[in-house]
């Protein structure tokens, strides 16, 4: 990671439904244009992200997707309708934010849910996307999600069944996304103590899912500011158990629209929650991106993928 550095320009950017989106600028104002698209969904852009990037080369931006971090309004108020908060709003979303900094084309670096809302985007405007950097592929298909919440729990029974007991118990023996969208319903309370109880059960899981990785550090979902939990553990339910309103495996599918741009797919090997056959999966469907296999990692990444990461990224800097 590179020193520190701040935003030298930011804003609210205006989407025209009573959404205000924030976005912040750093780097070299004359440089490669780069937009970070964070991951949860939910969790927010974060200072460290800036640092991926030499501030000399690049026009860094960042932005918090609706209703977290600073925008608003924010998902942790249970009064905060997330109707008009889906993958397609992202989208047009990121597209508004790139006329409205003037900016012809960008290179898209995020992981995680970050990726899937990237190859979305994508794969909407190919023409606007000189490069793509992925730290952790996933494509968020409804079979992805199963495995996440559900399928892993075969290694982890016990805290499987502490989750699913999260929720009322009418909701816990349904279909997968009937449990998520319990948890969504929850987060919308009134009472602060069942949101709070319903954040924390949610996120012991995550928690629990990359405890056996390298650099799987306790409480790294968990351990935020109560605002950014309930932001971050109600935008999750209400995508996940909506299949983040896209044809489940789309993405793979018309991964031929991103012909022509390069790309480059850093994936651990030990991510247990986000397994490597759905980025291989994808450097199948996309001739043009190469994928890096990190022995060490898993989701949590490690020296060696945070290595991996930053090549890519100043590999695609003289473009």
């Amino acid at each position: 990671m590179r020193p520190p550095i701040e935003p030298y320009e930011h804003g609210m950017l205006d989407t025209g439904d009573g959404n205000l989106v924030y976005w912040e600028v750093c780097g070299n104002p004359e440089g490669k244009p780069a937009l970070v698209v964070h991951g949860g969904p939910g969790s927010g852009c974060t200072p460290g992200s800036r640092r991926a990037f030499d501030p000399e080369r690049y026009r860094i931006v960042l932005f918090d997707q609706r209703n977290c971090g600073r925008s608003r309004p924010h998902a942790a108020d249970p009064a905060t309708d997330l109707t008009n908060n889906t993958t397609h709003h992202l989208i047009a979303d990121m597209e508004q934010l790139r006329e409205h900094l003037g900016i012809d084309k960008w290179l898209l670096y995020g992981g995680s849910w970050g990726s899937t809302l990237i190859l979305a985007y994508a794969e909407a405007h190919p023409d606007r996307v000189s490069e793509i950097v992925i730290p952790g592929v996933t494509t968020t298909r409804r079979s992805e999600t199963d495995w996440l919440f559900r399928g892993v729990g075969r290694f982890f029974p016990e805290e499987r069944e502490r989750f699913r007991m999260g929720v009322p118990e009418a909701d816990r023996d349904g279909d997968l996304p009937s449990l998520l969208a319990a948890y969504g319903r929850l987060m919308a309370d009134p009472d602060f103590a069942v949101r709070d109880k319903a954040a924390r059960d949610w996120t012991a899981w995550e928690d629990t899912v990359i405890s056996m990785e390298p650099n799987g550090k306790p409480n790294a979902y968990s351990d935020r500011p109560t605002e950014a939990l309930h932001a971050l553990v109600r935008i999750c339910a209400h995508y996940f158990s909506n299949g983040v309103w896209l044809e489940e495996g789309v993405l793979l599918r018309e991964a031929g629209r991103l012909a022509g741009i390069p790309g480059v797919l850093i994936h651990g090997r030990l991510d247990l929650g986000g397994p490597l056959d759905t980025a291989w999966e994808l450097a199948r469907a996309w001739p043009d991106a190469k994928l890096v296999v990190v022995e060490d990692s898993g989701h949590t990444g490690s020296d060696t993928f945070g290595r991996e990461v930053r090549a890519a990224i100043d590999g695609f800097a003289g473009r």
